[in-house]
């Protein structure tokens, strides 16, 4: 994968030196020139929108969008996440794609800058990174291992899996779809609830993490850059099978009517806390809000774009996916509710029928000639009487549908999509090549989410602590070790479940936490309007007044009452639930959290968080220690006496008006200077100076203290602004620039001092 900082190296038309005032023509090799600068330049653009895309349309829009869609009654979801989308979404996508390009700093150094003492909710943002980094690497496993069946000509999900030993409960595969018996028995091993079997690791998902990780590692050390095309091929490549599996999905029984109950809308269901706090959620989790990737993104310099056509388009692509995805799924789960039960009962007695004509089961197989008239039940119990070796062959030449009714929510865990896709592959002739290029498209887009939330985790550190700055490759190895250690706990056989507590309340708590500060720092400390004016004087361009409307009036309110959702769910009385599977039952069972359980969340939020807390208590306990220790030893030579020279006095005959204008002047520009956090490197000898001239005898400033304060600021890679005289696009980041600016200053100084 590239690196973003490569998007930042455009080359600037260059300008054409012209003798006289007069316009000359441009010669044709000048004219080649500029187009092919002007065309690397849109090209680079282009791909630059290209990766935010595939960033929001990764595994939230495929995996997570339907299974919530599902859970919360289809329609209702879909109208409630446009809404909130259209409200909060773009919206407080457009701020933070504006707040990267205005400042052109990384997720850290914005919030350092704009609102120094809220500097913490960037490291808070690498913590939530982390925390994703480690579940999207389990979703990775998952297709991964779906990706090491496709290879068999017969593909293992489409009947029951063969055993070796048959007993009663064998039967169970029979009670349920094939996918969803492969999901639960094959792929996960699921326990039966959260508190059990954590100790133990499946063996092929264990593996399978760890092949992500290392490709991860792989991909982050040698940095492999991904050319135009293959970008172009990994964006639209899901949406081409998506639109095969649609097409194909809608010939499908009971395909209207599913997708008629999910385009159905019951207005009373928006009472539901529980239905506003999983769409808020999802829309700042499908989006990447929160996490300081579109911040960083955003921050290199790649031509003007016009960020509210981007935050349009980005977000109406990543509502067109999850409807797609959706779709497909709802009209699986309409095919499996039409040929359930007695239904099914008839197709498995038909089969049956044909494999004896055949010769491939013997004649005691046969089912009675009565059986279609009595219940689904007398013919599991039927199946059950018959000899061992008639019930091995039966259950696994028994077809894909469940024999016992089925309610109308079939599945609503977190692998509805695995099954549900696994489901349309099967239909497909030459099922096996479907299967390898579905699953490899979701292996890729894995990785890619997942390496631009790792590049939003690396970049920041690096540029923020000097260890990682001189060993660059020292991060990527910690990252990548301590995530694999991390998500072994999701290889578990209650890995799926801790995965779903993860997925469900600890990171969407944290992100709508965490964009509630941002919104909070930018919308009322720092002032909407002025980020408005300093925008137009920096960048030359007017923000739009009805985005600070709604992030003063609109987003800020919307996300305070989340959090307070947020809350109240995760601590009510009736706990929260999570969605088991019952092997003896052979369907998903819903099981409420235990107090142990949501205090694991309740900790790692806290945990998560506390560098927003930490981070003013730093930054005060860093100034106070700093001003305590004597401010002469740093500045004194080495030989010079202990005794420090007495301070200059100020004259005590009253100055004209001319030069009172000049010491009024003077006094701003020091006041400006000082409220830059410049180091003015004064010698000793001049100590201290009067604050104003109407205080000459009793107020005075000494200047050793304000360079302790203001060298304090300076030892960062940024200056922190202690007053905001100037806008922050114009805080100098190279040496150079800070070099000359110093010289600027220091000649003021001089000027300043000979008024005096």
């Amino acid at each position: 994968m590239e690196s973003l900082e490569e998007l930042s190296e455009e080359e600037a038309p260059k300008e054409t030196k012209t003798s006289s005032s007069l316009p000359r023509k441009l010669t044709v090799k000048e004219i080649l020139a500029t187009k092919t600068q002007n065309y690397f330049a849109q090209t680079k653009k282009t791909k630059k929108t290209l990766m935010q895309v595939a960033f929001t349309i990764g595994l939230g829009s495929i995996w997570r969008f339907p299974y919530l869609c599902h859970r919360n009654g289809g329609g209702n979801f879909i109208l409630m996440y446009f809404f909130m989308l259209l409200l909060f979404g773009i919206p407080l996508l457009y701020m933070e794609m504006i707040m990267g390009h205005w400042l052109r700093m990384d997720n850290i150094r914005v919030w350092k800058q704009l609102v120094p003492w809220l500097g913490g909710i960037g490291y808070a943002s690498i913590l939530v990174c982390i925390l994703i980094s480690l579940y999207n690497s389990i979703i990775i496993t998952w297709s991964i291992s779906y990706l090491g069946n496709s290879f068999d000509n017969s593909l293992p999900w489409n009947q029951c899996p063969l055993v070796k030993t048959i007993n009663v409960t064998d039967l169970s595969c029979l009670q349920t779809v094939s996918h969803q018996y492969f999901w639960y028995h094959t792929t996960l091993s699921a326990s039966g609830h959260i508190e059990e079997g954590v100790e133990s690791l499946v063996v092929h998902l264990t593996l399978g993490i760890f092949a992500a990780w290392c490709l991860l590692f792989l991909i982050m050390i040698t940095g492999l850059k991904t050319p135009m095309p293959m970008l172009i091929f990994t964006v639209f490549l899901p949406y081409i099978l998506l639109f095969c599996f649609l097409i194909r999905g809608l010939f499908l029984e009971g395909a209207t009517a599913s997708l008629r109950h999910m385009v159905t809308t019951e207005f009373s269901s928006w009472a539901s806390l529980d239905l506003w706090r999983q769409a808020g959620g999802h829309v700042l989790y499908s989006l990447g809000l929160g996490m300081g990737i579109t911040i960083s993104f955003s921050s290199y310099k790649v031509g003007e774009d016009n960020y509210i056509q981007v935050a349009s388009l980005v977000a109406l692509v990543n509502l067109v996916t999850s409807l797609l995805a959706t779709s497909i799924i709802f009209i699986v789960l309409g095919f499996w509710t039409s040929t359930s039960g007695h239904s099914c009962v008839e197709k498995s007695i038909l089969k049956l029928k044909n494999l004896i004509k055949r010769g491939m089961l013997p004649q005691d197989a046969k089912p009675p000639e009565d059986m279609l008239y009595l219940t689904t039940l007398d013919y599991l119990d039927w199946i059950s009487k018959l000899p061992q070796y008639l019930q091995y062959q039966v259950i696994h030449f028994s077809p894909s549908c469940s024999i016992k009714m089925q309610k109308e929510k079939f599945m609503e865990g977190p692998g509805l999509a695995f099954v549900a896709f696994s489901q349309v592959i099967s239909l497909f002739p030459g099922a096996s090549f479907w299967a390898i290029l579905f699953f490899l498209a979701l292996v890729i887009m894995g990785l890619s989410t997942s390496i631009q939330i790792l590049e939003g985790i690396v970049s920041p550190l690096q540029n923020s602590i000097s260890t990682f700055r001189r060993y660059p490759k020292l991060l990527s190895v910690l990252i990548c070790l301590g995530g694999f250690l991390g998500s072994l706990v999701f290889t578990s056989h209650a890995g799926s479940y801790i995965m779903s507590l993860f997925d469900d309340y600890l990171i969407p708590l944290t992100l709508v936490i965490i964009v509630t500060f941002q919104n909070v720092a930018l919308a009322c400390i720092y002032g909407a309007r002025r980020v408005r004016e300093e925008i137009f004087s920096d960048l030359g361009r007017l923000l739009w007044s009805f985005f600070i409307v709604l992030w003063c009036y609109v987003t800020l309110p919307g996300l305070l009452a989340l959090t307070t959702i947020y809350f109240m769910q995760l601590y009510q009385m009736v706990p929260p639930y999570y969605i088991a599977w019952n092997s003896s039952m052979s369907q998903e069972v819903k099981q409420p959290y235990l107090q142990s359980t949501l205090g694991w969340v309740t900790f790692l939020s806290i945990l998560t968080l506390l560098p927003i807390p930490v981070h003013p208590l730093y930054h005060w306990w860093y100034l106070q220690d700093h001003i305590a220790s004597d401010p002469l030893e740093k500045l004194q030579p080495k030989k010079m006496p202990s005794v420090p020279p007495k301070p200059l006095q100020w004259p005590k005959h009253h100055l004209g008006k001319s030069q009172e204008k000049n010491s009024e002047s003077s006094s701003k520009q020091l006041s400006l200077l000082l409220g830059r956090g410049l180091n003015l490197n004064l010698p000793p000898w001049q100590c201290s100076l009067p604050l104003s001239r109407s205080s000459q005898s009793s107020s005075w400033l000494s200047l050793p203290v304000i360079t302790s304060l203001t060298s304090s600021f300076s030892r960062r890679s940024v200056s922190l602004p202690i007053s905001r005289q100037v806008s922050p696009a114009s805080v100098a980041v190279d040496n150079s620039e800070l070099h000359t600016e110093t010289k600027e200053d220091r000649s003021r100084m001089r000027t300043l001092f000979s008024n005096w």
